[in-house]
């Protein structure tokens, strides 16, 4: 199932405050960067973040889940509405992600 453009739209705009947050679209779901980088994505309507250490801090008791067939788990947002968590959830994380690829 491919997720709606109107959950993207929501998650975004939860966390336009931060500035520097986009998108891509990808196969029907959605990868969301903060400055640059990967933070996790949009599949089948659920935010999904990468398990890096401030993540499973912040999300001790958060379920892990594969966002597709073949994929590594990542962690599941289930607080989406606290916006503040949000944009504390992305800031937290973006010393921890790995810097973008160069492309050729």
């Amino acid at each position: 199932m491919a997720s709606s453009k109107e959950y993207l739209d929501f998650i975004l705009e939860q966390l336009s405050s931060l500035g520097g947050i986009s998108s891509r679209a990808m196969m029907g779901e959605y990868i969301i960067y903060y400055q640059d980088k990967i933070v996790g994505g949009i599949y089948d309507d659920r935010f999904l973040v990468k398990p890096v250490g401030s993540t499973l801090k912040m999300m001790p008791d958060a379920q892990m889940e594969i966002p597709y067939e073949g994929a590594k788990p990542m962690i599941a947002v289930d607080n989406i509405e606290d916006r503040e968590f949000l944009q504390n959830l992305v800031e937290a994380m973006y010393d921890e992600l790995p810097a973008p690829k160069k492309r050729k």
